[in-house]
C-alpha cells in the first residue's frame, strides 16, 4: 500500500508543535493500518467496524481534548489533527469518535455530577462504554427549539416521552444523552441501555455513511432517577454548546476526507496514460488539481487558526460555523471533482473517492447545513437573525 503523505503546500507543518505532528503521524499510521484495509468491505455491507472501538480507546482518541478521568487533555489543534486522520479513513469512523467525545463525554464533563463523571468518563475514554447524543427529532432538525420530547417530574424520578432520529452510535450505545423539554426549559438526561420503554432501532437503507451506526431513539414512559439528569445546565445552551464542540472536529475531519480524495486523484492522473502521456500532463486536469490544492490549503489555514483561537478561549460559535461551512462544502466539491478525474473507475469501491463523496453529503447536512451556517454567519455580521 502506498504511504499517505498528506498535503502541505504552504509548509503548515512549521505551524505545528513537535507533539502535534507526532500525534497526527501516530493517528495517520493507525488509520492506514487499521481503517483503510477494512473500510470498503464494511461500507459495502453497511456495517460499522466495531473492532476499532477498543483500539481507538487504546489510541486515546475518545475525549482526547478533555482533561482528567483518563482523558488525554490535548490542545484543540492536536485534537483536530486526530479528527482529520480518522476521517481520512472514513467519515463514519470520525463520527463515532466525535459523538463519543464531543457530544457525550463533553456534556458529562462540563455539566454532569461528579458521580456521573466517575461512572462514565473513564470507561468511555477507554472505549469500554459507548454513548450517543439524542437531540434531532423526526420533525425537528435545524430548529432544535421545536423539540417535542418531554420530561415530566414524578416524585423523585423523571418520565421521558418522545423520539429522536439520525442518532450516530444509537443502537450500540451503553448510555444516551437525551435532551428533553421540561417546565424549567431543555435539560439533558443520561438514559442507560436497557431502561424499560427505551429502544434504539438501527436505521437501514442509507446510501451515505454506510460504515456507521445510525439509529432512532424511542422513549415511551421511560423512567429515570433525578441523578440521571445533567445538573449543570438548562436551556438550549447545553445541546448547542455540544454541537459547537462537534462542529470543530468536523472542520478538521472534512480536511482529511478532502486530502484522501486529492491524494488518490493525483496519483491516478500521474499514472493513467491517455493520448500518449499521463492525464496529469493535460491542462484541464492540472487546473482541477491546482484548484483542489489551493482550497485544501485555505481550509487548513482556517482550521489551524480556529484551533489556536479555541486554545486561547477566543473562538466563537459563528467562527466555527464559518469553518464548518467552508471546509465541508469544499471537501464535498473536491470529492466530486476527484471522482470525475478517476473516470469510470471512480464508481468502483476499490477507489475511496466516491465513498468519501457520498459520506460528505451527510457531513454537509448534519451538525448544521450549509444554509444554516450561512445564516449564522449572516447574523454575526449584521446582528439580525434571518431564521426567525
Amino acid at each position: 500500500m502506498r504511504k499517505f503523505e498528506g498535503v502541505d503546500f504552504y509548509l503548515l507543518d512549521e505551524l505545528l508543535s513537535e507533539d502535534e505532528r507526532m500525534i497526527r503521524d501516530t493517528t495517520r499510521q493507525w488509520v492506514s493500518e487499521n481503517v483503510v484495509p477494512v473500510i470498503a468491505e464494511h461500507c459495502r455491507a453497511g456495517t460499522f467496524p466495531r473492532q476499532l472501538i477498543s483500539a481507538m480507546g487504546e489510541l486515546g482518541v475518545f475525549g482526547a481534548n478533555l482533561s482528567g478521568y483518563g482523558c488525554a487533555g490535548l490542545n484543540p489543534v492536536a485534537y483536530g489533527l486526530i479528527m482529520q486522520e480518522l476521517e481520512r479513513g472514513d467519515s463514519g469512523v470520525r463520527s463515532c469518535a466525535s459523538v463519543q467525545g464531543s457530544l457525550v463525554m463533553y456534556p458529562i464533563h462540563a455539566y454532569g455530577s461528579e458521580a456521573q463523571k466517575q461512572r462514565w468518563l473513564p470507561a468511555m475514554a477507554k472505549g469500554e462504554a459507548i454513548g450517543c447524543f439524542g437531540l434531532t427529532e423526526p420533525d425537528h432538525g435545524s430548529d432544535p427549539g421545536g423539540m417535542e420530547t418531554r420530561a415530566v417530574k414524578k416524585g423523585a424520578d423523571w418520565v421521558l416521552n418522545g423520539a429522536k432520529m439520525w442518532i450516530t452510535n444509537g443502537t450500540i450505545a451503553d448510555v444516551s444523552v437525551v435532551w428533553a423539554q421540561t417546565p424549567d426549559g431543555v435539560q439533558g438526561f443520561l438514559v442507560d441501555k436497557g431502561t424499560p420503554g427505551f429502544s434504539a432501532p438501527e436505521m437501514k437503507g442509507k446510501l451515505s455513511l454506510r460504515a456507521s451506526v445510525t439509529s432512532e431513539l424511542v422513549l415511551q414512559d421511560v423512567v429515570v432517577p433525578d441523578s440521571a439528569r445533567l445538573p449543570g445546565v438548562k436551556g438550549l445552551k447545553g445541546p448547542l454548546s455540544c454541537l459547537t464542540q462537534a462542529r470543530y472536529g468536523i472542520v478538521w475531519g472534512a480536511l482529511g476526507a478532502a486530502m484522501a480524495c486529492y491524494d488518490e486523484a493525483l496519483n491516478y492522473t500521474k499514472t493513467r496514460v491517455q493520448f500518449g502521456k499521463p492525464i496529469a500532463g493535460f491542462q484541464l486536469v492540472q487546473a482541477k488539481l491546482a484548484e483542489i490544492v489551493t482550497e485544501i490549503t485555505k481550509a487548513q489555514l482556517l482550521a489551524w487558526r480556529l484551533g489556536r483561537l479555541k486554545e486561547a478561549g477566543k473562538a466563537t460559535h459563528s467562527q466555527v460555523s464559518m469553518a464548518k461551512r467552508n471546509n465541508v462544502g469544499w471537501a464535498l466539491d473536491i470529492a466530486r471533482i476527484c471522482r470525475d478525474m478517476l473516470g469510470a473507475n471512480g464508481i468502483l469501491d476499490e477507489y475511496q473517492t466516491m465513498r468519501h463523496m457520498v459520506n460528505l453529503e451527510s457531513v454537509n447536512t448534519y451538525e448544521g447545513t450549509w444554509d444554516i451556517h450561512t445564516l449564522a454567519i449572516g447574523e454575526a455580521v449584521t446582528g439580525i437573525p434571518a431564521y426567525r
